[in-house]
């Protein structure tokens, strides 16, 4: 089964500062929000939005950085 959180955007309330390390993301889910610990394979600056692609044990997510389409917002 998938995680409901896999596909979400999210915004990063810490930076990711490089492979390896770790920063914190904020997404909408379940009429709320929720905080998990984000790892990426770039670095990420606080306040970047994000798309979680993964999830792990612990609360951990895998994200990368959004690129929203022309006309996107």
């Amino acid at each position: 089964m998938t995680d409901p959180v896999v596909g979400l955007t999210g915004t990063l309330t810490s930076p990711i500062r490089g492979k390896g390390l770790l920063g914190e993301v904020r997404v909408a889910i379940r009429g709320g929000t929720e905080l998990y610990i984000a790892r990426a394979e770039e670095p990420l600056p606080a306040d970047a939005t994000v798309l979680v692609v993964a999830v792990h044990p612990g609360r951990i997510v895998d994200v990368v950085a959004w690129i929203p389409l022309p006309g996107d917002r």
